[in-house]
């Protein structure tokens, strides 16, 4: 397994992580690397399907495509990350994945649309192995005192890989058109896959040839499945990323781009508003946990009280949104509903790295993925049929602002009844292992 470093204080800083711990400086960089051909890839496939089909519904396919593909993969993934060499996966998923988006360049026609989608669910079918991998492998990757700036920095990359790459995508898809997006973006999966092969981590299969067998696998992830049944706080805080993502990002994701096309146009295809859309939510979703971390350190209430006000924030930025007064309110309001689902997002994660064991960590988080994924298309869906019906965006956005508080109550409810984790570490290191044996 990998070794990290040990810190020299209680809790690692930001700076003095990435300088010091040269296994998570080369997944750090190769993050960079692979986010900005990731959001170079979105903008270009959301212009260029937008400008091929001139449908709401053909654009909320792409999102759905993109989100049912991880979720059809992230059981097997979850198995795999927890059974294989976690970093020769990232690396398997990173040139995979550089290969299949060349295919995305014979897409120039409209009757070519189905090739983009078959692309692209393919791509992140490879990429619902990846995510979880990566979450699953951090915390072998650093230490204990390092995993909450670990996860920070990660997700702050994240966001400002967001920012700069989709302003960045815009540009080059509104200027230069969708196929040097293209481009970028598998060569950046190459050069991620060369800086992951630097790290240093060595994991040994022992598998039997009973436990290679495909009934073996299908049983395992039951058994994770069982552990999340055993472990309801853990389960909770695995459905915010579904709740944040239907209620909000999907829906959203899926609207800003027919406001950018049809609203606010700007560049070819409205690829340039679209990409300062993108922008203003990288700035949020950066911005937010890392100034809500400084209040709330990686404490387990403080984190949790963070998550329903991060909904909260949400909520507000969907208000501010919703009236399509001017293009800079929108931004704002994006700008505010990526500072809320920053802190959702970063926190819940945090929540499960310091909660779940190792052994299990792979299948809970590829749980938590297909989740995710499955939540996201359907809101994905049901916004790209709200595009192409009567009922308005001004109206989606202020009714999605009002059922974000939904869940925000209720984890509200949920911490204030005092049904959060209450297993110490021990326990829930010695049940991991009970579920890996009975596995």
């Amino acid at each position: 397994m990998g070794s990290p470093e040990q810190p020299t204080s209680s809790s690692a800083g930001y700076i003095a992580l990435v300088r010091g711990n040269r296994n998570f400086r080369f997944l750090w960089m190769g993050q960079i690397v692979s986010l900005l051909g990731d959001w170079f890839n979105l903008i270009a496939s959301a212009s260029l399907i937008s400008d091929l089909s001139n449908s709401g519904v053909a654009i909320g396919g792409l999102f759905v495509v993109r989100m049912l593909a991880q979720f059809v993969a992230s059981p097997f993934a979850g198995v795999a990350a927890d059974r294989y060499n976690r970093k020769k996966i990232l690396i398997l998923a990173d040139i995979s994945r550089g290969v299949v988006v060349c295919g995305f360049l014979l897409v120039r026609q409209p009757e070519h649309v189905w090739l983009l989608y078959a692309l692209t669910a393919v791509q992140l079918g490879i990429s619902g192995f990846f995510f979880p991998t990566r979450n699953a492998i951090l915390p072998e990757l650093v230490s204990k005192q390092e995993l909450g700036a670990a996860n920070a920095v990660s997700s702050a990359t994240w966001s400002v890989m967001l920012a700069f790459g989709a302003a960045l995508g815009g540009l080059v898809a509104g200027t230069l058109g969708n196929q040097p997006a293209f481009v970028i973006d598998a060569l950046t999966f190459v050069v991620s896959a060369l800086l992951i092969a630097q790290i240093r981590y060595h994991s040994v299969s022992n598998l039997s040839a009973a436990e290679k067998r495909v009934s073996a696998v299908l049983r395992q992830y039951l058994e994770g499945l069982r552990y999340l049944r055993r472990h309801l706080d853990i389960a909770v805080i695995v459905l915010h990323k579904a709740a944040a993502s239907l209620l909000i990002t999907s829906a959203f994701q899926v609207l800003q781009v027919s406001v950018a096309a049809n609203i606010f146009v700007m560049g070819e295809g409205g690829g340039i508003g679209l990409g300062l859309m993108y922008g203003a939510v990288g700035i949020g979703t950066g911005l937010g946990p890392i100034g809500a971390r400084y209040f709330t350190g990686d404490k387990n209430r403080p984190l949790r009280w963070a998550i329903a006000a991060g909904y909260a924030v949400s909520a507000v930025g969907l208000f501010v949104a919703a009236p399509l007064s001017s293009f800079g309110a929108f931004l704002a309001g994006t700008l505010l509903r990526g500072i809320g689902v920053g802190i959702v997002w970063v926190f819940s994660t945090q929540l499960l790295l310091q909660l779940i064991p190792n052994q299990i960590r792979g299948r809970v988080f590829s749980t938590e993925f297909a989740i995710f994924a499955l939540f996201s298309a359907a809101g994905s869906a049901i916004s790209g049929k709200v595009i192409d019906s009567s009922v308005g965006i001004t109206t989606m956005l202020t009714v999605m602002g009002g059922l974000v508080f939904v869940p925000c109550l209720l984890w509200a409810l949920w911490i204030t009844l005092g049904r959060s984790q209450d297993h110490s570490d021990e326990q829930l290191t010695q049940e991991g292992r009970e579920t890996a044996v009975g596995a």
